[in-house]
């Protein structure tokens, strides 16, 4: 492979950093943030004192910020955990601010434990990361001359308000956030189905496996926490189990190149339609007659499985105690967690060091970027440094324009709304985005609870900066093993769900377990796909090997979905007139597939594997010749040329 000019190749990095995901606008979201954060400010300024507003805000933003679209219960954990834990470090963090000997070693203690506690999930994760930047800001408001015991009350208030915003609705929409995820599965099958592009049908598969995905962990989320009373839950999960055979046929279909009649997508529009207002589901269209075409077969007697249901096995739930165990064993068995903790431990306690030693108004604002920036678990550490850096000079400018227009009263009010608004926007969009909105509402924060200037504006955007400067010269360039390539594991882990997928797609499912069995896999190797994805899109955003490598490794990510595709398209046939392959060939599958992972494991050329001959696996060949093809194009020393980034690039951003 021939190397392209730096110049060529190094702007991709940064378009993809700088790309918005094309998402529709959470209107809900939007509408919770505005009234949690700017209620307060309204009413207290109504009353005639607005600093009290702002301390009572603030107190809202945990909920704010950990906001996330799901099932009421996974948002009450979600949502009641962030804010718990950050009333506690907010509560540390006013307990020892003003005396550095104290506040240092609790900001830096905290840190530690919130990059722990990140290991026991994304909930937990969220919840350490409000700990710390709670605790941080709370370290700063003893400038502010009010007593703690005020600043603490306020904060309770403002926290106890946003969880009410966002958890009203509970008694009154209920099972409502799964029924629609469950109707965004039929959605996305209509729209895969009516693509007429290749490149458009192949990113609707990808949304619909994160459809599949998100409503299989809405439903057993929430049957887990139930305790009997799980009818209309147990209704929808049936649902979606039974659609299964509906959507690989459907997958495989799209694999073929054929188009099913329009009845079919608009019976899952229909179907979508029925299962969001509650309804008796319609009737499927009636099989056509003398097609004897078995994937079309297994299509409309998937249409005819929806209609009568599954019967899942009940699940058990969790117990506590066995959660703490298994978080507990993944600490001892996970350096990787320890190796975060550090990296954030010693760039929180760099940051401290330096807002002691250097005169700067507010500096407790470096400690608080480097927090947000280097939390281990949410992507490219250099991608949200810069973003951040990015978001606070853009922010930065909208507070300086809002103080320099002398703003006041309602006006004030007004803007925390759009603020507020913005940030939930960027949370779905992008994470400078996000930046952007909550620079300028923490500045109006700041400036409406105490005796605000221009010193707020430019103490926000030199401590910022100081803070990714930290994170990028510490936390990344100096930091061990950070650009250092580290995408071959995932990849083949990929190939590893694959060959599984293949081990049970390509014989015939004779009992109801050996089909249970065979649809667990299939969402394992499409869930992995999908995990694929989104690990090489936070890789791809950095100018290092790392990120180049990312990108030259696209085509292997390509060439595995193809193949799954390929398996779904045998596999719908079999026990359809269409006896399964010999289990030799299938042995021969993944005997080949193993090879490709161990080669990517081992970073070497695949060797040559002997592949099966038959007509009916003639797909499958094809496709995984395709693999092997793509394993051995990139050189792992060497960028990609800059055609291969514009071939397989498009793919990831419509994503």
């Amino acid at each position: 492979m021939s190397t392209p000019r730096p110049d060529l190749a190094a702007p991709h990095w940064l378009v993809q950093l700088l790309r918005s995901t094309p998402v529709p606008v959470p209107w809900n979201m939007v509408t919770r943030a505005v009234v949690a954060l700017a209620v307060p400010l309204a009413i207290a300024y109504a009353a005639g004192d607005i600093g009290v507003g702002a301390l009572i805000s603030t107190g809202a933003l945990p909920a704010v910020l950990s906001e996330s679209a799901g099932p009421y219960r996974y948002r009450a954990r979600r949502l009641g955990g962030a804010t718990l834990a950050a009333t506690a470090g907010y509560l540390a963090g006013l307990l020892t601010g003003g005396t550095p000997a104290l506040s240092m070693p609790t900001v830096i203690l905290v840190a530690a434990v919130s990059a722990v506690i990140s290991a026991a999930g994304s909930n937990a994760s969220v919840a350490g990361l409000q700990m710390l930047v709670f605790c941080v800001i709370a370290t700063g408001q003893h400038a502010t001359g009010v007593r703690v015991e005020v600043l603490f009350g306020c904060f309770c208030l403002g926290a106890a308000w946003s969880l009410l915003v966002a958890l009203v609705t509970w008694t009154v929409r209920a099972t409502s956030p799964e029924r629609t995820a469950v109707a965004h599965v039929y959605v996305e099958l209509a729209a895969m189905l009516s693509a007429t592009d290749e490149a458009v049908s192949r990113v609707a598969r990808h949304r619909l496996t994160t459809a599949m995905n998100t409503a299989y962990d809405q439903l057993l989320t929430a049957r887990s926490w139930l305790s009997g009373r799980d009818a209309a839950y147990r209704h929808l999960l049936n649902l979606l189990s039974a659609t299964t055979p509906a959507v690989e046929a459907s997958v495989a279909m799209v694999n073929a190149g054929r188009r099913p009649a329009a009845e079919v997508v608009d019976h899952f529009v229909a179907l979508s339609a029925a299962v969001l207002a509650g309804q008796p589901l319609p009737p499927p269209p009636p099989v056509p007659p003398g097609d004897a075409d078995p994937v079309l077969a297994a299509l409309y007697a998937g249409l005819v499985r929806i209609g009568k249901g599954d019967d899942r096995k009940r699940r058990q739930p969790t117990p506590w105690h066995r959660r703490l165990r298994e978080w507990a064993g993944s600490l001892a068995s996970g350096p990787l967690t320890w190796i975060a903790a550090l990296r954030l431990t010693l760039c929180v306690a760099i940051a401290e060091i330096v807002g002691l030693l250097v005169p700067l108004e507010r500096s407790y604002w470096i400690t608080l970027t480097v927090g947000i920036v280097l939390k281990p678990d949410f992507g490219s550490v250099f991608g949200r440094a810069v973003l951040r850096g990015i978001g606070t000079v853009i922010g930065v400018g909208i507070g300086a324009a809002v103080l320099g227009l002398g703003a006041n009263g309602w006006v004030l009010v007004v803007l925390s709304a759009v603020f507020a608004g913005g940030i939930a926007v960027g949370k779905v969009r992008n994470y400078g985005i996000q930046s952007a909105f909550v620079t300028p509402l923490i500045i109006l924060q700041m400036g409406l609870a105490h005796t605000g200037n221009w010193s707020v504006v430019l103490a926000r955007l030199v401590d910022t900066v100081l803070g990714c400067v930290i994170v990028l010269v510490f936390g990344y360039l100096l930091w061990p093993g950070s650009r250092r390539p580290r995408v071959g594991g995932r990849l083949a882990d990929g190939l590893d769900a694959v060959a599984k997928y293949v081990s049970h797609a390509l014989v015939e499912a004779s009992s109801g377990e050996a089909r249970l069995a065979r649809s667990r896999a299939r969402r394992g190797a499409y869930r992995a796909l999908a995990d694929l994805r989104t690990a090489f899109q936070q890789a791809v955003v950095e100018p290092s090997a790392h990120g180049r490598q990312a990108v030259a490794w696209w085509p292997v990510i390509a060439a595995q979905e193809r193949v799954a595709d390929a398996v779904t398209e045998v596999g719908v046939t079999i026990g359809r007139g269409v006896p399964p392959p010999d289990p030799a060939d299938i042995e021969l599958l993944t005997a080949a597939l193993g090879e490709l992972a161990s080669a990517v494991r081992e970073q070497r050329a695949p060797r040559s594997m002997p592949l099966p001959d038959a007509p009916q696996l003639s797909g499958v060949v094809d496709q995984l010749e395709s693999a092997f093809d793509a394993v051995r194009g990139p050189d792992l020393a060497e960028r990609p040329p800059l055609g291969l980034v514009r071939r397989f690039l498009p793919h990831q951003r419509r994503t």
